[in-house]
This record gives C-alpha cells, sequence and structure tokens, in this order.
C-alpha cells in the first residue's frame, strides 16, 4: 500500500477490475471511467490524495485495506462475511466514483519560501456537476451501468461510516444490519487516515 501514485496504479487498477468484476455492464463502466477523469482526479481537496491521481491511489489502497481486513478469519467467523472476490473489487474500486468530474483547478497566490515572492500556484477546487451527495452519487453512478446486490450498493452508499453528514443512529442501523458496509468503512478509514493521510 502506498500513499504516492505511482505510473503503475492506472495499469494495477484495470488489471484487478477486470480480473474480478465481470458483471454484465462492468465493460461499459471501465470505458466512461477511462473517459472521464478518474485516472487524474485527486481524492480531496486539502485532505488525504490531495495530488493529481489521488482517488486512484486512493481506491486501489481502499481495495488492499478491505481484502487484508476481509480474509482475517476472525472478521468472517464474527459477523459471517463471506464476500466474494467481485463484490470486494466492486465496492472498494467504485466506492468514490462520485468524485469523477467532481474537482477542477484555480490558482491563488502563496509565498514561495525560498524566494519570499508571491507566486500563483495550482488548487483543487469543488465544482460538482451532479449533486446527488456522496456515497448515494457512487451508488447512483455505478447502477447506471451494472447491477448492485443490495450489500454492495449499502456499502458503498454507507462507506463514510461515522463521518457521514447523516443521523448517527441511520448510520448505526445501516452498519448493523450490512456488515460489508461495516468493512468497506474501516477499509475506507484506514486508507484515508492512516496510509494517506492529509497533505
Amino acid at each position: 500500500m502506498r500513499n504516492e501514485p505511482t505510473s503503475n496504479d492506472k495499469e494495477e487498477f484495470i488489471k484487478i477490475y477486470k480480473e474480478k468484476i465481470t458483471r454484465d455492464g462492468a465493460d461499459k463502466l471501465l470505458e466512461f471511467l477511462e473517459k472521464s477523469d478518474f485516472f487524474t482526479a485527486p481524492a480531496s481537496t486539502r485532505f488525504h490524495g490531495a495530488y493529481e491521481g489521488g482517488l486512484l491511489r486512493h481506491s486501489l489502497n481502499v481495495y488492499e485495506c478491505l481484502t487484508e481486513y476481509l480474509a482475517r478469519e476472525r472478521v468472517q467467523q464474527k459477523y459471517e462475511l463471506n464476500v466474494n472476490e467481485e463484490t470486494a473489487a466492486i465496492v472498494a474500486l467504485l466506492h468514490d466514483i462520485c468524485k469523477v468530474n467532481f474537482y477542477s483547478i484555480s490558482m491563488r497566490n502563496s509565498k514561495n519560501e525560498q524566494t519570499g515572492q508571491w507566486e500563483k500556484v495550482p488548487y483543487y477546487t469543488i465544482d460538482d456537476k451532479l449533486p446527488y451527495g456522496h456515497g448515494e452519487k457512487s451508488v447512483y453512478m455505478v447502477s447506471g451501468f451494472m447491477r448492485l446486490t443490495r450489500e454492495e450498493a449499502m456499502a458503498i452508499r454507507w462507506h463514510m461510516g461515522f463521518s457521514g453528514i447523516e443521523d448517527k443512529n441511520t448510520i448505526g442501523k445501516a452498519l448493523e444490519m450490512y456488515p460489508l458496509a461495516f468493512a468497506l468503512s474501516v477499509a475506507d478509514m484506514e486508507a484515508s487516515y492512516f496510509l494517506e493521510g492529509s497533505e
């Protein structure tokens, strides 16, 4: 697992995607991703993955965290989680598809610490062209190409866990009813806060 993007990230994503996700419509969704800014977009404007390719790197990190979490025998026994490889790939790789075509680059003045001069520097801003929420927007976008199981949809919808802005009772109930949603939220937090951190 890495914090910084590499030139192989896109290759790695496509390899995992094609090997693990074979559902009807998956090929069309991958075509959409390749025509979008998914492979170059940041994961956020100033927190984790706030750099070109950050969304791609974050998606791969979440996939690695989720597959490691699901492989734990204690997790499988306690929560009766028997998640197939396709489901794990779908929810991890596509949980943040809502960030496709979501950011734009603006310019601001910043003081160069070495020269003491003010310079114009680029930074990411939010330019949401489909204001449909976060997790629910990802579910909506994926569902436009391929069918999700209820557990997959719930996992993607609630992947923010308690860091989301929704009613905490609703989040708690969703995580209790759908253990995959809890697992994905743990993987997302591990990737966001421990592997990637603030920029």
